[in-house]
């Protein structure tokens, strides 16, 4: 029993260790980007819940903005904890690059969505399921996007010893447009993750999202908050 809790704590500290080595770069140029996540829900009365959320996306690890993006939504539990139905609004701002220039653009996004997400437990794994449908009004363009998430969230420490506060996390999450190139991109993730209370919980994560033609890296710092 003392050798499993001692491979345990090997297996956290090394993870811990992956996910903060790359910090040590941030005095240098670097591609790898940092998205700083709030994600708010709370609960109403009947079964109805508000969600709300900033994203705060950079390009280097530090500063550099790359995006900022507000989302908020009301949803309805189809059952009590496992599916939610829920109707959504975003604004995004795009600070895009010109060419190989250090000059930027702002893009302006509006976005309606609508969602539906389903979890469960397979053993000691929860696995959560998400369909999104995204109409985007990007300046005087017209868009729509259909996107599939796929979590899973595993706890590090056995039943008996108590909670769980500590846990591994990891998602795939794939985005396909309606129209022109159907593939828009894929995120894929891994984290490690620490439950303060029902109410909080953290997370960092390494991210790598790839496009047609290209791929980004993000260190992403999650912030859950249910009130």
């Amino acid at each position: 029993m003392n050798m499993l809790k001692l491979k345990k704590k090997n297996l956290i500290a090394t993870l811990a260790l992956a996910l903060v080595l790359p910090f040590y770069g941030l005095s240098q140029d670097s591609n790898l980007g940092n998205w700083l996540i709030y994600i708010g829900s709370k609960k109403l009365d009947n079964g109805w819940n508000l969600h709300h959320e900033v994203q705060y996306r950079n390009y280097d690890a530090i500063g550099d903005l790359e995006q900022l993006l507000l989302r908020t939504g009301v949803g309805y539990n189809l059952t009590e904890n496992n599916n939610n139905i829920l109707l959504g609004y975003g604004y995004i701002l795009s600070e895009n690059y010109v060419g190989e220039t250090d000059e930027k653009v702002s893009v302006n996004e509006h976005r309606i969505f609508q969602q539906f997400t389903t979890k469960q437990k397979v053993g000691n794994v929860g696995l959560s399921h998400r369909y999104r449908f995204e109409q985007r009004f990007v300046e005087s363009d017209f868009k729509m996007r259909f996107r599939y998430f796929l979590g899973f969230k595993l706890p590090l420490q056995n039943k008996e010893e108590g909670k769980n506060p500590l846990y591994l996390s990891a998602y795939n999450e794939i985005f396909l447009n309606t129209k022109s190139s159907i593939f828009d991109r894929n995120r894929l993730y891994g984290g490690l993750g620490y439950q303060f209370s029902d109410h909080l919980r953290l997370e960092l994560g390494y991210m790598n999202q790839f496009f047609e033609t290209s791929s980004r890296d993000q260190i992403n710092i999650i912030a859950f908050v249910n009130f």
